[in-house]
């Protein structure tokens, strides 16, 4: 469970990016909503405290339990089901009595050490219907119990992830080109239904109305449903190049004058355009990407593939949930809300990205002697 390691091997950069990128977030979200600054503060302090027990055990030992996090992830997203607290339409929580856990969060983690073991173990047949098929069910199983909360940015988020395992895994480039010979034209096709039905479809499926809204934002039957991605897009460029600063009383700010939804969680690169400028957002963007760049060198001296897979799922869930929370920001992709990851509000999320970077730490601890 636990080994002697060289402090040497310990990758300090990462845990200052993530603890910087951290820092901004705090200072951001008391800005945003003071109300909530304590309880991010105290899960930054419980994050760095996991991250450091978790970096020191022996990752081997902690994927020996992969089926207990599977279906304890099963169990917790069945329990969403039935006694889930919700918000805005959406059941997706477990009240704690002042604290509100979010299985989906853990699901994203639970899912990326299942399938590292899963596909190392059939490293030598992953290419076959059986193993592939086995896969695909063991994943849509809690992709179902996501989607039906509905969290749809979370399933796809989770489909990217099992994406990129199941790729870095040995999946052959034969099927990877067959299927989007065939995903792509279905695509193409449903994309085109959605715009030529647009009205009928819009009234019934709250999804499709936001794709609506995206596309067609100055439409007056979209227009309570972009409102909060136009707004988004002008506090970003209200901020211009070094901000308004933050905690500012400005009267024409968009934060202050309440403008921007969600300014703690979905929005907050919003807030970070308004106040930090884009200066700030550089920042973050940077941050951002420096510990997606440090996961996949960690990957590239790993020991064996469950390792090199773990370290590239985490950089998959950073930079890929990074991409979407900026790009529904600025308005490059349809509105869904999702995390920025180390800066957005909310407890479980930050929690669990420090779990899923200390196994990453202790992989590196662990380099493949022969890449030394």
């Amino acid at each position: 469970m636990f080994r002697q390691y060289k402090l040497k091997n310990y990758h300090f950069q990462l845990v200052i990016y993530m603890a910087a990128l951290t820092i901004i977030g705090i200072l951001i979200i008391g800005s945003a909503k003071q109300s909530v600054q304590g309880k991010q503060i105290l899960g930054f302090i419980m994050g760095l405290i996991v991250m450091m027990v978790i970096s020191v055990i022996d990752y081997s030992f902690l994927l020996k339990f992969v089926w207990v996090y599977y279906i304890g992830t099963l169990g917790l997203l069945l329990l969403v089901e039935l006694v889930g607290d919700t918000t805005g339409g959406a059941q997706r929580w477990i009240d704690l009595g002042g604290f509100r856990f979010q299985p989906s969060e853990v699901a994203k983690i639970a899912i990326i050490l299942f399938f590292s073991v899963y596909f190392m173990k059939h490293e030598e047949n992953i290419n076959s219907i059986k193993t592939l098929f086995i896969s695909f069910v063991l994943v849509g199983i809690p992709l179902v119990l996501i989607i039906t909360q509905p969290d749809n940015s979370t399933t796809i988020l989770t489909t990217l992830i099992f994406i990129v395992l199941l790729f870095i895994g040995g999946l052959s480039y034969k099927i990877v080109l067959s299927v989007m010979g065939i995903t792509i034209p279905i695509v193409i096709v449903a994309l085109s239904y959605i715009i030529t039905h647009a009205q009928k479809l819009a009234k019934d499926y709250y999804p499709i109305r936001r794709i609506m809204a995206w596309i067609d934002p100055s439409n007056p039957d979209y227009s309570s449903t972009a409102y909060q991605q136009t707004n988004s897009i002008m506090a970003i460029g209200s901020g211009q190049l070094r901000g308004k600063g933050l905690n500012n009383s400005v009267v024409t700010s968009m934060k202050n004058s309440n403008y921007i939804s969600e300014p703690q969680t979905d929005f907050i690169f919003a807030v970070a355009g308004e106040e930090l400028g884009f200066i700030g957002t550089v920042i973050i963007v940077i941050l951002l990407l420096l510990i997606v760049i440090e996961c996949i060198l960690i990957a590239r001296k790993a020991k064996d593939l469950a390792g090199r897979l773990i370290c590239c799922g985490m950089a998959a869930l950073v930079g890929f949930q990074a991409f979407i929370n900026m790009c529904v920001a600025t308005g490059l992709m349809p509105n869904t809300g999702i995390p920025l990851p180390f800066v957005s509000y909310g407890l479980t999320s930050l929690i669990m990205m420090y779990c899923g970077v200390g196994i990453v730490l202790n992989i590196g601890l662990q380099r493949n002697k022969a890449m030394i």
